[in-house]
C-alpha cells in the first residue's frame, strides 16, 4: 500500500509493483484481494480518487488539471471513478468542500493544498527538530515554515510546508504536474500526518517513564523523511560528529555534487537538489569531506543503492533493509535502526545505544543499565510505538521538563 500511495502502479504498472515486492503479478493480485478485498489496479484507482478529492476541495484547479495531476488517463475515467468512489460528481464535491477550503492553487505548476492531520498535532516541535538539521542549499526552516527541494519521478520540485493546529498548509512548485500525488504522499510522511496520536499516546501514557512526557507533549510525531537515500547519507555522515558538523559536511556535498533546481524554487536559500546515489557513487572516497573510513561507508552505501542491493523506500521489507545495511562497511546497528525509524517509517524502533536517549533518561532520574530504573518490561509494553518513545526522550533532551512540570504532569 505504501508503494501504491507513492505512485508505483501509475508509473510502472502492476508488473512494476510485483517486481518491487518479489511476487508475480498474479500472486500479488490474489494476496491483495484476499487481504484487502481489491486488486492493485483497484487500489491504485482509489488512491487516485483520494488525491483528486483533495485537489477538488482545497484548490481552484480546473477538473482537467485535477484529473491529470491525480493520475487519471481521461476526464471520463476521472468522472466515473469519483462518482463510484464518493457517490458524488466532482462539481458536487467542490461545492461541499468550499467551506473547508484553506488556500487556492494559482494554476500551472504551483499548487497549494491543505494536508489534514489527526489531532492533537504538534507541528511546532517537528520544525524545532528539523531546523538545526536543515542542510544549506536544499532546506530552509524557521519558526513557522519548512521549505525544501524534492527529487520526484518526473522532475524536481520545491515545497513550502507550514504546520497548523489541524494539519499542514502545503505549496508545491512542480516541474511536472504528474508528480503532485507523490509529492503530497512524501510530505505527509515527513510530518507523520497519518499517525494516530490518541492510540500512540494512550499506550505510552500507561508507563511511568513516558506518562509525564506524553502529558506535557501530546501529539508528538516522528519526523520522517522525503527520501530514503538522503536520510541514510545523513545518518552515515552524522556518525560521531555533532549535528552542526554533519550539517556543514552535507552542505558541502550538496554544493559540490547536487544539481540545480533549474528555475524552480530559487529563493529562501533553496536552489539545489540533494546528490543522487549515482553522483555519490562516482566520487572517490578520499575526495569526500570526511574521514576516509566514513567516506568508504558512504561510497558503499551509494553503490548498493545504485545496484539495487539496498532499497530505501517505504515499500521495502524492513528486516531485509536492516540486514543489507549492516552488511555494508562502516554501518552499525544505530545507523540501520535510525534509517528504519525515519526513512522506512518503522514505528517500533528503540535506539537503546543512543547517547541522547541515555542522557534524557538521566534527566528523568532513570537509566538504561539493568536495575537502574527502566524496566525492560516497560519498554516492551510500549510496542509497537517505541519510535515515539525515542522522540519523546529527544524532546526531553532539547527541552527538558523542570521537576515541578514533571510532578504536575504525573498528577494530571
Amino acid at each position: 500500500m505504501r508503494l501504491i500511495a507513492d505512485g508505483v502502479v501509475d508509473r510502472d504498472g502492476v508488473a512494476g509493483l510485483a517486481a518491487r515486492t518479489g511476487y508475480t503479478s498474479r500472486h500479488l493480485g490474489r494476496l491483495l484481494t484476499e487481504q484487502l478485498g481489491a486488486g492493485p489496479l483497484a487500489l491504485a484507482r482509489v488512491q487516485r480518487a483520494h488525491t483528486a478529492r483533495i485537489l477538488i476541495e482545497t484548490t481552484s484547479l480546473n477538473f482537467a488539471d485535477v484529473a491529470f495531476a491525480a493520475g487519471f488517463s481521461s476526464i471520463r475515467q476521472f468522472n466515473d471513478t469519483m462518482r463510484e468512489t464518493y457517490d458524488a460528481t466532482p462539481t458536487q464535491l467542490r461545492a461541499t468542500g468550499r467551506a473547508r477550503r484553506r488556500s487556492a492553487g494559482s494554476g500551472g505548476t504551483t499548487i497549494s493544498v491543505f494536508l489534514a492531520a489527526r489531532q492533537p498535532f504538534d507541528g511546532a516541535r517537528l520544525l524545532r527538530f528539523l531546523r538545526p538539521r536543515a542542510v544549506p542549499g536544499i532546506e530552509e526552516v524557521d519558526d513557522r515554515t519548512y521549505r525544501r527541494s524534492l527529487h520526484l519521478p518526473h522532475g524536481p520540485a520545491y515545497v513550502i510546508l507550514t504546520p497548523r493546529l489541524d494539519g499542514v498548509e502545503a505549496t508545491f512548485e512542480l516541474a511536472d504536474l504528474r508528480d503532485l500525488s507523490t509529492a503530497v504522499e512524501r510530505c505527509r510522511r515527513l510530518f507523520d500526518l497519518d499517525a494516530d496520536p490518541v492510540a500512540v499516546d494512550g499506550v505510552l501514557a500507561r508507563t511511568p517513564t513516558f506518562q509525564p512526557l506524553v502529558a506535557a507533549r501530546p501529539g508528538l510525531r516522528v519526523p520522517a523523511h522525503v527520501d530514503g537515500f538522503e536520510l541514510a547519507v545523513r545518518a552515515v555522515v552524522g556518525q560521531q560528529v555533532s549535528v552542526a558538523g554533519a550539517r556543514t559536511i552535507l552542505g558541502r556535498l550538496v554544493a559540490e555534487h547536487g544539481s540545480s533546481l533549474d528555475g524552480i524554487g530559487l529563493r529562501d536559500g533553496v536552489g539545489r537538489l540533494f546528490p543522487t546515489p549515482e553522483a555519490i557513487a562516482a566520487i572517490e572516497p578520499v575526495d569526500l569531506p570526511m574521514p576516509r573510513s566514513r567516506g568508504r561507508a558512504l561510497a558503499s552505501l551509494a553503490e548498493a543503492v545504485v545496484d539495487g542491493s539496498v532499497v530505501l523506500d517505504r515499500g521495502a521489507d524492513r528486516a531485509e533493509v536492516r540486514a543489507s545495511l549492516l552488511a555494508l562497511p562502516g554501518i552499525g546497528p544505530w545507523t540501520a535502526d535510525y534509517v528504519a525509524m525515519r526513512a522506512l517509517g518503522d514505528p517500533d524502533v528503540w535506539l537503546g545505544t543512543d547517547l541522547g536517549v541515555a542522557h534524557a533518561l538521566r534527566t528523568l532520574g532513570r537509566h538504561l543499565a539493568p536495575g537502574d530504573g527502566v524496566d525492560p518490561a516497560e519498554l516492551e509494553s510500549v510496542r509497537p510505538w517505541r519510535s515515539y518513545a525515542v522522540i519523546h526522550l529527544w524532546s526531553q533532551l532539547s527541552e527538558p521538563l523542570a521537576p515541578n512540570q514533571l510532578r504536575r504532569a504525573k498528577a494530571s
